[in-house]
């Protein structure tokens, strides 16, 4: 589908059905609040996955249907969620022993900024009023692997993948995957790595509105989500 033919919805739908990808059958997973909810929705059959939340539940299952919600069932973004059979709860402690205990196999994080370095920033912008600093901090500190899933522009058509994060930072060199809505790219020891470019957008295009230099990979695909 062309880009200019794709609604936010659309875009947040197939930016989070290529997370799952990231997803290895008997990992236990953290997914961070907003659009990385979303990938528990497309998890593929015969995948055994345990997702995880930060105030004390494993075994989260996908989003609820109306008949389905229970207002008494949130995960850490305090959105409603259905829980697999065999899911447990405990208190927040428990779970962050668990995450500091580096238990989780994979984090999929939202981002507002990510460095070439893989810093990230994804926690608050300076001036408005946010909830609290949740879990974030621990997570990409605690989890064996981070990924990063966001628009790849902002609002206004500048990168949000950047030589230096402007906004606070959740972490310093924390970030190994980035997926946006035109790209997969993979932060390494020197830079970051073109892996994938979406359907409907061009290498130049992933480029010109990335603002560090991006090495091309060798076995680059396009075209793939």
């Amino acid at each position: 589908m062309a880009k200019k033919q794709m609604d936010k919805a659309t875009i947040r739908e197939r930016i989070a059905r290529r997370a799952e990808k990231e997803i290895v059958s008997g990992s236990y997973v953290n997914l961070g609040i907003g659009m990385p909810t979303m990938v528990a929705n497309y998890i593929q059959d015969g995948k055994q996955v345990v997702l995880q939340s930060e105030n004390g539940l494993l075994g989260i299952g996908k989003s609820p249907l109306k008949k389905e919600v229970d207002p008494d069932l949130i995960n850490a973004g305090k959105e409603t969620v259905t829980a697999q059979k065999g899911a447990s709860y405990f208190s927040n402690a428990e779970s962050f022993a668990m995450i500091r205990g580096e238990h989780l196999d994979l984090a999929i994080l939202g981002g507002m900024e990510v460095s070439v370095t893989g810093d990230l920033a994804n926690w608050m912008i300076p001036g408005k009023m946010i909830k609290g600093m949740g879990g974030a901090m621990d997570i990409v500190h605690g989890a064996k692997k981070i990924v990063i899933i966001m628009d790849h522009v902002n609002k206004h058509g500048e990168p949000k993948i950047l030589n230096k994060c402007n906004l606070p930072l959740t972490g310093k060199s924390v970030v190994n995957r980035i997926i946006t809505d035109r790209a997969v790219i993979d932060v390494v020891e020197d830079g970051l790595i073109l892996i994938e470019v979406a359907e409907g957008w061009t290498i130049d295009e992933v480029i010109q509105s990335t603002e560090p230099k991006l090495k091309i990979s060798e076995d680059i695909r396009t075209g793939t989500y």
